[in-house]
Parts: structure tokens; C-alpha cells; sequence
């Protein structure tokens, strides 16, 4: 019991000196990081190894042995950063071990076990989840006193010497380092559950700001770029936020604006750098901003790039007056607001497009985008800005086709693979915001060659999304079917597994009598009766709604 509660009390140091390095910005810096650099991983095994060391410093002596807590910090370290630091730290510990003046009887196994223990926590790094470290760190440390008791019995001399040191030490060791263990990893991991709050907060404070900005960047003046300065810099509470062009502060709001003002040159070297290279720029130090004025109040700052498509055409810069203001979450934060303003920028200029298009036009497109849509669209967007920019970039890219095809649509005809396109465009939308519970599967006929009216096929999907699948279980799936149709003739279908149609719905249909809100449908069989005589075929299936129509087939010579 004495030598338990003398362990117990070891492992209390173990755990107050876990708490305070976990406290550290440097380790907590590190620790964080999906891959670790070598020099980081040197750093790390010698925490760690030292760890080790602590545990056989403050251990007890007992008959020619040290019961210790040497191998709490070796396995935490492997299982938590990996092989390298694992192994590092087992090998650093074990040669200390072997320099030990007392407990010299066991120093030979005690090494190799302390060796073997990072060996160990290697393999559990790669087998086990951050669920499940701890457990596996519970039974690994028993484990691995087992097996230097076990070679204690089988190296130390005399046998019965080395026997009565395992039935002393075996099982108060064996709980101390198994519970240690899993205790250094539990305090450890929750760095990680710190990371997730803030990246959490992060995803709000970005969301709300994208929110916020929303109106002022549907026509971008002086004074809406302003704006979106102020709602940024009142979000984060920063000093100064700026935005600017490759060349001009667009806008700047806080600390130095008696200096940095809208219309200005770029005042700072840091921000040709940024527009230079495409590179971010975390500045911690006044010195390193570069400013020209001299009593600049600026000191600290984040620069990151706004890109429009792959080029840098701005940069977003968020200044404090302090020093050493800068931490990874303010760098994060700032990278996820920079790429909600590269998106938000680019679906402006698609607004532009549709200024230059005349007033019927604009009519008609308004007619066929529901602003719901696309402020789902833009918020799907901010929410994978951070976690799949990539994903976010191509979202941006079917958005941009989707509105650029309404801004361009006329009443002319278009080919068949240009309408696909713009379904295609919507449909990778709209399952970014509901993933698998939107499934829709395409059935063309690619040797048709057919000529439509444009916008004819793609308001018959979104019926389906909103007023099928959604107004039912919100999961289904839609099938788009092209198929040749008789002697010159091409049939298209969009079915879906919804809730079904209102028989009331399809009798407006006929008699154009159709609400405001589905004027999509109302608009397709409009033109189609125009253009071709004839309109929509609806049925209402067991499950969900089947919406048809035929058109001439160019392949046999039949011009639409």
C-alpha cells in the first residue's frame, strides 16, 4: 500500500506538469498541427522523453529496482504524436534508465521495456481513434509492464532476487502507468476539443458576417465596402480592418485611418507582398507592416489574399494595436472571411452581368431564380470555405454557370448538353446542402441531337427538389430521362419518388391559372404550348410525380 500511494502521489506530478505544458502557446501550437515538421518532432520526443526521466527520478526505490512512472510519458507521447516521437522518447528515457546509480539490478530491462514501450505506442497510433487513445493507452500501459516484468524475470540476476521485485512492484506500477497514461492523453486531447470549439465559433462568427455583408455586396460602391469593413472589424473585434484592390485601399475602417484611407495607394510593403505572391502574411511585430507613415498605431496584423478565380485582385487585412496579437484561430478566421469575399465578389460580378442584360431579361430571370435558392447556395458556400475550400471553389464555378445561363437565356434555342449543363450546375448545389438524401440519376441518349428552349428542364428538377422530395421525406431521388420517341421525336422526362403532385395543381396547369409561386412550371408549359403546340404530361404516381414532354429530334432532319 505504501508503495501505491507513493506512485499515486508521482503521478499527481506527472498530471500537474501535463496541465501546465498543456497550457503552453508553443506545445498547444505543435500539438494542433496535422503534420508535425522533424524539428517539431525532436521537440515533442524530448518533452516527452523528459517526461520519462521525471517518472524514474521520482520513483521509489525497492530492492534493487525503481518503481516508477517512466513509462506514462513514452507511451502518451507515441500514441499521441506518433512513431517518431514514440520511439525518440522510449529511447531517450531507456538510456537514462541505464545511467541510474541505484536500481541497477533492473536497469538492462527496464531500458529495453522503456524502448519496447514506444515500439508499442507506435502501433497504437496508427490502430486506434482519438475516440479510443485513452483506452488504448489504459490497456497498453498494463500491458507493457507485464512485459518488463517479464523481462526483469528473465534478464535480472539472481532469479529469486529478481522474482520477489516483480511480486512487489508489478501491480501497483501496472495501475499507475496504465491510469497515467490514459490521464496525460485525456488532458492533452483536450487541446483538440479546444481547437473544435474555436474552429465552432470561428464558423459562426463567419457565417454571421456573410449574413451581415450579404446586401452590400449586390452593388459595390465606396461606401458598401466600408460597410463590410465595419461589420468585419465589429465581429472579431479587431482595430482596423481594410480591404483593398491590387493597387487601392478600397476601403479601410479603425486604427490608421487618418493615413490609410479610401482611395490611397497600398501604404505597405507587407500588402505588395500579398498581392505579389498569393502568399498570407501573419505579422506580429510593427516592424514587419511596413508602413511609410511614421506614427503609424498599427503593430500587429494578417494579410491574406482575395482571389478571383486564380488570380489575386485584393487583399483583406485585419490590424490590432498590440504586438503579438496574431494567433493561429485569429489566422484562421481571417483565411475563411478572405474566401467568403473572393465568393461573395465573384457572385457580384455575376450581378453585374445581369445590369448589362436588358430589362426583359432581367425580368425573365427574376421570374426563374428563387432568392431562397441562392441564398442557400451562398451559405452552402461560407460553410465549406473552411473545410473544403476546394469544394467551395467548384460550388462557386456551378453557381456562376447557373446564374450566367438565366442572365444569358433567351427564348431562343439552345443545344441539349448546354440545358444539361445548367441541371447539372443546380443539381451539385443543392446536394451540397442536403449530401446523400438528394440522390439524381441521369439517363441520356447521347446520339439525340436536340435544340430546346432554354431554362425548359431545369425548372421541372427544381419543382421536383422543393415541392417533391422536400415537402416529403427531404430524401428521394430524381431521374432524368432523354430518350428518342418515335419518328423524329425526343421524349424527356423528370421523375421523382416525392410526395406526389396536387391533382388541383396539374388542373391550374392546364387551365393557366397557376399560382405566383410555381411559376416555373407555369412558365415551361406556357413556352411549350407556344413553341410546340402541346405542353407538359403530368401523373401523379404511387410514390411522387412523373413530368414529361416531346420535342422534335434535329438527327432526323426536324429543325424545334
Amino acid at each position: 500500500m505504501v508503495l501505491l500511494r507513493n506512485l499515486t502521489n508521482n503521478l499527481g506530478y506527472v498530471v500537474l506538469l501535463a496541465f501546465w505544458l498543456s497550457r503552453l502557446s508553443i506545445f498547444k501550437k505543435i500539438m494542433l498541427k496535422e503534420k508535425f515538421l522533424l524539428r517539431e518532432k525532436l521537440i515533442l520526443a524530448i518533452i516527452f522523453g523528459a517526461f520519462g526521466i521525471l517518472g524514474t527520478y521520482i520513483g521509489t526505490e525497492i530492492q534493487g529496482a525503481i518503481a516508477n512512472t517512466r513509462l506514462i510519458g513514452v507511451m502518451a507521447g507515441g500514441i499521441l504524436a506518433g512513431p517518431f516521437v514514440g520511439i525518440a522518447a522510449g529511447v531517450i528515457a531507456g538510456l537514462h534508465r541505464l545511467t541510474m546509480p541505484i536500481g541497477s539490478l533492473t536497469a538492462v530491462p527496464c531500458a529495453l521495456a522503456t524502448i519496447g514501450a514506444g515500439l508499442a505506442a507506435s502501433l497504437i497510433y496508427h490502430k486506434s481513434t482519438r475516440k479510443n487513445k485513452w483506452l488504448y493507452g489504459l490497456v497498453g500501459g498494463f500491458v507493457m509492464e507485464t512485459f518488463e516484468m517479464l523481462l526483469i524475470l528473465l534478464i535480472s540476476k539472481p532469479f529469486p532476487a529478481a522474482l520477489a521485485i516483480v511480486k512487489s512492484i508489478y501491480l501497483p506500477m501496472s495501475m499507475t502507468n496504465g491510469i497515467g497514461i490514459s490521464i496525460l492523453i485525456l488532458i492533452i486531447q483536450n487541446l483538440f476539443d479546444e481547437k473544435e470549439n474555436i474552429a465552432a465559433r470561428q464558423a459562426k462568427t463567419a457565417m454571421d458576417i456573410a449574413n451581415q455583408t450579404l446586401p452590400y455586396f449586390r452593388d459595390i460602391t465606396p461606401e458598401s465596402i466600408e460597410k463590410i469593413c465595419q461589420i468585419i472589424q465589429a465581429a472579431i473585434q479587431a482595430d482596423a480592418v481594410s480591404i483593398t484592390d491590387h493597387s487601392t485601399v478600397l476601403a479601410h475602417v479603425g486604427l490608421g485611418a487618418d493615413h490609410h484611407m479610401s482611395g490611397s495607394p497600398l501604404g505597405t510593403g507587407a500588402s505588395r507582398k500579398v498581392i505579389d505572391t498569393g502568399e498570407i502574411l501573419f505579422l506580429n511585430k510593427k516592424s514587419q507592416i511596413q508602413c511609410d507613415h511614421e506614427d503609424c498605431p498599427l503593430k500587429s496584423a494578417v494579410l491574406v489574399p482575395i482571389f478571383e478565380g486564380d488570380q489575386v485582385t485584393g487583399t483583406l487585412k485585419i490590424y490590432y494595436g498590440k504586438e503579438g496579437m496574431i494567433s493561429e484561430s485569429t489566422a484562421q478566421l481571417a483565411i475563411g472571411l478572405s474566401q467568403i469575399i473572393s465568393t461573395q465578389l465573384e457572385i457580384s460580378k455575376i450581378h453585374k452581368l445581369e445590369e448589362l442584360a436588358t430589362q426583359s431579361e432581367i425580368k425573365a430571370l427574376q421570374s426563374q431564380i428563387n432568392p431562397h435558392f441562392l441564398f442557400n447556395a451562398l451559405n452552402t458556400i461560407t460553410a465549406f470555405t473552411r473545410a473544403e475550400p476546394e469544394k467551395a471553389r467548384q460550388l462557386i464555378v456551378d453557381l456562376s454557370t447557373y446564374l450566367r445561363y438565366n442572365i444569358e437565356c433567351t427564348d431562343r434555342l439552345v443545344s441539349i448538353s448546354r440545358e444539361i449543363q445548367q441541371v447539372k450546375a443546380y443539381v451539385d448545389i443543392e446536394r451540397a446542402r442536403f449530401g446523400d438524401k438528394l440522390n439524381v440519376e441521369y439517363i441520356i441518349d447521347d446520339t439525340l441531337e436536340l435544340s430546346i428552349p432554354s431554362l425548359i428542364i431545369q425548372p421541372l428538377v427544381e419543382n421536383a427538389v422543393r415541392h417533391g422530395i422536400m415537402k416529403g421525406s427531404g430524401r428521394g431521388r430524381i431521374l432524368l430521362k432523354i430518350q428518342r420517341a418515335g419518328e423524329g421525336m425526343a421524349k424527356i422526362t423528370v421523375e421523382d419518388d416525392g410526395v406526389g403532385i396536387d391533382p388541383v395543381i396539374v388542373e391550374h396547369i392546364a387551365n393557366g391559372t397557376l399560382p405566383n409561386h410555381h411559376i416555373g412550371l407555369s412558365n415551361v408549359q406556357n413556352r411549350l404550348r407556344l413553341i410546340y403546340g402541346t405542353g407538359l404530361s403530368i401523373e401523379r404516381l404511387e410514390n411522387g410525380t412523373r413530368i414529361s414532354f416531346e420535342v422534335p429530334s434535329l438527327s432526323k432532319g426536324v429543325v424545334a
